[in-house]
């Protein structure tokens, strides 16, 4: 298949990508973000920190896929579910990255989001190995939460914004 360049891509026909995402906290209500590594020509600039994310597999619900997604991306599984987002959050690429990004199959994601508990210690993160998959990141912190949508991609501001407002009982301590 001949991958399709930004002009040929139509937004308005491409489907949204179903895929989850997950808030890692840690027991000081911190959250896991990686340095993910650009994908195209211009990906990022200064803003290319981001929460894990992923598409969901066939057969695969989004819980599952969140466990396996913090598997491959973050290299853990020690982690417990505790809240998730109410609906899918979504998000259109940019017109440069259309035809490019996320294969050129689609005009951007459609994600559910998961709040995780960290169970584990900063050793027990490998970001290293990409556990079967691709490696997703180079460099990874705690951040608080309400730092998110600074660090990330402009296009993808508004869906943090979101994440931040579902999870902000937990980053202030009041988890389930």
């Amino acid at each position: 298949m001949t991958p399709t360049t930004p002009d040929d891509a139509d937004s308005d026909t491409l489907p949204y990508r179903a895929c989850v995402g997950i808030a890692l906290f840690n027991r000081q209500n911190r959250v896991w973000i990686g340095r993910r590594l650009p994908k195209w020509e211009g990906d990022g600039g200064e803003h290319l920190w981001q929460m894990p994310q992923g598409g969901i597999d066939k057969g695969e619900t989004p819980a599952e896929a969140a466990r396996r997604e913090l598997r491959e991306e973050v290299g853990t599984d020690k982690a417990t579910i505790i809240a998730e987002t109410s609906d899918w959050l979504t998000y259109d690429l940019p017109a440069e990255a259309l035809g490019v990004a996320l294969k050129g199959r689609f005009r951007g994601q459609k994600q559910m989001w998961f709040a995780m508990r960290f169970d584990g210690t900063d050793a027990d993160i490998d970001i290293e190995d990409g556990h079967g998959e691709k490696v997703e990141f180079d460099a990874w912190r705690w951040e608080k939460l309400e730092q998110l949508p600074e660090l990330v991609v402009p296009f993808k501001r508004g869906v943090y914004d979101q994440v931040v407002s579902a999870f902000a009982h937990i980053a202030a301590g009041n988890s389930a």
